[in-house]
């Protein structure tokens, strides 16, 4: 296979668990294109945040499509907002939280995937809405 497409309308989400704050589009993983990272949309709730999380052996990288907030990372804190890049270490312990007054949007890339999409896989489907749609084709009007 030359490339692959992937349908935000159609595409997979998934919330790791129940009372997570932030849900994953899914776009690009082994399951889908036999690759050994993983590349989804991340999206964070007004508020949201993600558990303090490392990874052993993985680098893990964030893009803000839309939306403001914060990064954490091993003691130190830096605003993120649309256009901004994060690339956090293997063994780095970190937090990206959602500040904005709306939701925060991330390309999110781990790579080695490190159990990742087999993770989020495993947790419960959720259906993306039409904010969500507008943001993820690039027709919001501000972020």
């Amino acid at each position: 296979m030359a490339f692959s497409v992937a349908s935000l309308a159609k595409a997979a989400a998934f919330r790791i668990s129940p009372k997570d704050t932030n849900y994953f589009v899914m776009l690009f993983d082994h399951e889908t294109d036999r690759i050994d990272n993983i590349f989804v949309v991340e999206i964070f709730q007004k508020g949201g945040a993600t558990p303090p999380n490392t990874h052993a052996a993985a680098h893990e990288f964030f893009h803000v499509l839309h939306g403001e907030g914060i990064a954490r990372c091993d003691g130190k804190t830096v605003p993120i907002r649309k256009g901004a890049s994060l690339l956090l270490h293997p063994g780095s312990e970190h937090v990206i939280e959602n500040t904005g007054p709306g939701k925060l949007y991330t390309l999110t890339v781990m790579t080695p995937n490190e159990g990742f999409a087999e993770l989020i896989r495993g947790g419960e489907p959720v259906t993306i809405d039409a904010e969500d749609l507008e943001v993820l084709q690039g027709l919001a009007a501000h972020g």
